[in-house]
């Protein structure tokens, strides 16, 4: 991997974000592939001008009109892939609501009636993209294919592992060769659900082995129109984390209970842990204070030098522009703060 791409060697604690940001009035009222360019361009230098050392691209060409609840981590994917349909009758909107563990969303992504295969999935040409005019390191993410899987109906595999696993495959396949300092699989299903924590940890694997580079894995509870939509807590999933091939953790840790935080010290110190410090389900704005004592309590629950990023709980997609940089700014004074 270049130089031009691989993430900043300090400070001791590196500022990121998780994925998504607000979506600019101008992109979403008159969108074109240039228009998603420049609004790229805007959102890597709104967070390297705010002190964030490892900023993401937005996700902005995933954003679905349409379905405006969710910034499109779940239909960007799935539509794209052959061997899926996004077009639901009524039988299937039936059979999808028999799946409880999906009762917060109304219909499935999408029906899969044969094998997957990519479609018109191109990863590399959304990453490149961002290369273009990142101005830097950066992250690229990509949904879980456990999260993915979960979404859809399934009328050709038969059982939810041999789903999972094919679209961990399709993405290992995307991954390969992406120029990008570090990819991260986000996965907001599991913490409710960790009786498929092997399976979901055999499918993200998968996925962050195709990389090379330093691989995240990016842990919530749910963000679907400001609602936490899991049930859950850290201490069930700690055989699973340390069982992932993975460079550091992106948890969310602002919205949780103090517990939760505690459940922790028992991380692999091989992995490194990223601390949700910024709740992003709120439009208050934390002040730089408040981050450096959210980075001190962790440090010393966890011990000195297990935090290695800081950030965001989740993606930024559901709130204001003039809230979200804000709050990223006071991510960064704070940290500063607690470094010294």
């Amino acid at each position: 991997m270049s130089s031009e791409q691989s993430i900043p060697g300090e400070p001791a604690i590196l500022t990121t974000t998780v994925g998504s940001y607000p979506v600019p009035d101008w992109l979403a009222s008159l969108p074109s592939e240039q228009a998603v360019v420049d609004a790229t361009r805007v959102i890597f230098d709104t967070q390297r001008q705010a002190g964030i050392d490892l900023p993401t691209d937005g996700e902005l060409y995933r954003f679905d009109i349409n379905h405006p609840d969710t910034n499109g981590m779940i239909d960007y994917f799935v539509k794209k892939l052959g061997g899926a349909t996004p077009q639901v009758s009524r039988s299937d909107s039936e059979a999808y609501t028999k799946k409880s563990e999906m009762g917060f969303r109304a219909k499935p992504a999408a029906i899969v009636n044969s094998a997957l295969t990519e479609g018109g999935l191109n990863l590399l040409d959304d990453c490149v993209r961002a290369k273009n005019v990142a101005g830097g390191p950066f992250k690229f993410t990509v949904t879980s294919p456990y999260m993915l899987a979960r979404t859809l109906l399934d009328n050709h595999y038969g059982d939810l592992e041999s789903l999972t696993l094919a679209i961990a495959d399709l993405l290992a396949d995307q991954v390969r060769g992406l120029p990008t300092a570090c990819l991260q699989v986000d996965e907001a299903n599991i913490p409710g659900s960790p009786e498929h924590a092997p399976l979901a940890g055999e499918a993200i694997n998968r996925v962050l082995d195709a990389f090379d580079g330093p691989g995240a894995v990016h842990f919530c509870f749910g963000n679907y129109g400001g609602q936490t939509i899991q049930a859950g807590k850290w201490k069930p999933l700690l055989e699973f984390l340390n069982g992932l091939h993975a460079d550091h953790l992106v948890l969310e840790l602002a919205h949780r209970p103090e517990d939760d935080l505690a459940a922790l010290a028992e991380i692999d110190p091989n992995i490194g842990i990223g601390l949700g410090a910024v709740d992003i389900k709120v439009n208050h704005v934390e002040t730089a204070d408040e981050i450096a004592a959210s980075i001190e309590k962790a440090e010393k629950k966890l011990g000195a030098g297990r935090v290695k990023y800081v950030h965001p709980d989740c993606g930024f997609w559901m709130l204001k522009r003039s809230v979200a940089d804000r709050k990223i700014a006071a991510l960064a004074k704070g940290r500063d703060i607690y470094l010294g």
